[in-house]
């Protein structure tokens, strides 16, 4: 397949508002894609040569992506900047100017050295992006610029477009691995619907494209056959919610043969969620969202070395930043500062973390996530060494709910967020959330005191002083992981700072699309559309049903009128019914940003809404 042809599809991709007409052009897309490129494409639709959790970046700013257009198209550094600045997005700059260059080299009919549609392989871009990434040592930024330069001369415009927005990290295709599955079942199977034939493969890599190339080799078979490695993260499993210790223990301890009426505890940090990687001296650490932490947290790496006696180790574990002096762990906001690509070991001295350690899910070769939750604590206990920076978390077995209210009163009183409660004889679900894990906080009868995660989709103008923001009120919303939608929830207008709108003006400036994001859906029109990726934590009141937001709002419903006309023909009739109505946060408030430790994807779902609702009507 060419360059060219693949830049076809992203067009398409992007122009279109409906995640149905996604799934059905990637599935064309990848009908088209031979088992040699494949994994290839699954990578380039992602904006990546490398999944997610490989630490293989390409590594151009905007500046020197700026420097190789004008290389290319025989403008200056300055003239590409400006025009980036009025348009907002590297890829329209380029495409503008390879038009504008092509059609003055026509004029001047030396055209030549210069095409006007490119025969390039989409395996050659992928080779000279990977060249790109892997340069080090004296004059890295000259020589990407040349190459990316090079490369550009080769493309016609639209794919000189698609192009730049790689390196920069921002494709503008509003595509989340879910769609990517649903379109390689329908490529594969004849049905999206089949994508739970490949999720659990999935969930055991976080591999998009190794699922792809497998299936396109050696069928779904194959595909049932990947299994945990190490180096790539398995997705986390996560937490329901429950309103109070009496609906913990009578919904979880039900049948439990292992221990019956009985759950296992454990108090809830807030921290960064990390999966901590083993293979002999190599240590490598991923964050929930997939990425790859390795080399921030450089007293993690000594400590797996240190306290872990295995020769491989896969680790669950919520590391806080930790004050020696005080001896008390400190707010995520503090944690938070950890995550830096410069001055790694200065910060590491003056926040150091502890990790919390409170699941093992391989060891010495062999998969643990289908063992029992109790069997894989044993194996915990057995594995780290105390006395470190791992901390093996500690476990209190409960079937009383005046117990468990003790326990998470102690938690509340050390300034934790609360517990998680879980079922003793669970499997890890790798990406699941469901009843074997509850996370229980502090809750007031009548006041919402759980925070939600929402998503920013947009944001209203402001008036009066916030014009200069540029925002006066923020679109959010939550997450429908049921069809692979965002939905909104929200407008949020209150209990920002000055600093915290400048922020979010410069969060959301380089995510800003010019119509409504394909998996977005929304009754509301803000001033401006963003892509949902701004994860926001907000706290409000009470959670209200609402007719303009469609957040649990079933918007595809319609109901079948069928009636007669006057020559007796039957007519059916698709009728939308009156009494829609979604679920609303009433008087919001922002209490931080979770972009850091959370991805789009992970914000709360609209099953978890729902539940919090119900829960605050009891």
């Amino acid at each position: 397949m060419t360059f060219s042809e693949l830049s076809s599809y992203f067009e398409q991709l992007e122009k279109t508002s409906s995640r149905l007409q996604l799934i059905d052009i990637l599935s064309e897309l990848f009908k088209k894609s031979s088992e040699e490129e494949i994994e290839k494409i699954i990578y380039l639709t992602q904006g990546r040569i490398a999944p997610f959790f490989e630490a293989t970046e390409i590594g151009m700013a905007e500046k020197n992506v700026a420097s190789a257009l004008a290389n290319a198209y025989g403008l200056t550094k300055e003239e590409v900047l400006k025009r980036y600045q009025k348009l907002g997005d590297m890829g329209l700059v380029a495409q503008v100017a390879h038009e504008n260059f092509l059609g003055h080299a026509i004029r001047l009919s030396s055209s030549e050295n210069f095409v006007s549609s490119s025969r390039i392989s989409v395996s050659e871009v992928f080779d000279v992006l990977t060249r790109i990434a892997k340069i080090t040592g004296a004059g890295t930024v000259e020589k990407r610029q040349t190459l990316l330069s090079n490369l550009l001369k080769k493309l016609d415009s639209i794919s000189s477009k698609h192009l730049v927005r790689i390196p920069l990290g921002n494709m503008r295709l509003g595509i989340g691995d879910p769609t990517i599955l649903d379109a390689l079942a329908k490529a594969k199977f004849g049905d999206r619907n089949k994508r739970k034939e490949l999720e659990g493969a999935y969930n055991r890599t976080s591999d998009l494209g190794l699922i792809a190339k497998t299936l396109w080799g050696g069928g779904i078979d194959a595909v049932y056959k990947l299994k945990v490695q190490i180096g790539k993260p398995i997705r986390s499993e996560l937490c329901e919610r429950l309103p109070t210790p009496e609906k913990v223990i009578e919904k979880m301890s039900f049948g439990s043969a292992q221990d019956k009426g009985t759950v296992d505890v454990q108090y809830k940090y807030d921290g960064f969620r990390t999966q901590l990687h083993k293979d002999g001296n190599n240590i490598s650490i991923f964050s929930r969202n997939l990425e790859n932490m390795t080399n921030m947290f450089p007293e993690l790496i000594e400590a797996v070395r240190e306290q872990v006696k295995a020769k491989t180790a896969i680790l669950d574990a919520e590391a806080l930043a930790y004050n020696p002096a005080s001896e008390e762990f400190l707010p995520f906001q503090e944690t938070t500062k950890r995550r830096r690509k410069h001055g790694i070991e200065e910060m590491a001295k003056k926040l150091p973390l502890k990790a919390f350690v409170f699941d093992i899910l391989y060891k010495d070769g062999k998969s643990l996530i289908d063992e029992p939750l109790y069997k894989r604590l044993e194996i915990l206990h057995q594995t780290i060494k105390e006395d470190g920076v791992l901390i093996p978390t500690k476990n209190q077995k409960v079937s009383d709910p005046k117990k468990l209210t003790l326990i998470l009163e102690d938690a509340i009183s050390k300034g934790l967020e609360g517990v998680v409660v879980k079922k003793l004889e669970s499997k890890y679900e790798a990406g699941g959330r469901n009843f074997n894990w509850v996370k229980l906080k502090r809750h007031s009868n009548g006041e919402l005191q759980d925070t939600i995660d929402c998503v920013i989709l947009g944001y209203i103008s402001g008036k009066g002083k916030r014009t200069a923001f540029g925002a006066g009120a923020l679109l959010v919303g939550v997450y429908d992981n049921k069809i692979d939608e965002f939905v909104t929830v929200s407008k949020i207008g209150t209990g920002l700072s000055d600093e915290e709108w400048r922020e979010i003006k410069t969060k959301s400036e380089k995510l800003k699309v010019k119509n409504k994001p394909a998996r977005v859906n929304s009754l509301i029109t803000p001033s401006v559309w963003v892509e949902p990726r701004i994860v926001i934590e907000v706290l409000a009141d009470e959670i209200t049903r609402s007719p303009i937001h469609t957040a649990g709002m079933d918007i595809g419903h319609q109901s079948l009128v069928i009636s007669q006309d006057k020559n007796q023909k039957t007519k059916v009739q698709r009728q939308k019914p009156n009494d829609q109505i979604g679920y609303a946060l009433r008087f919001p408030r922002l209490v931080s940003f979770r972009g850091s430790d959370k991805k789009a994807e992970d914000a709360t779902t609209v099953k978890e809404l729902i539940d919090m609702y119900r829960s605050q009507q009891k």
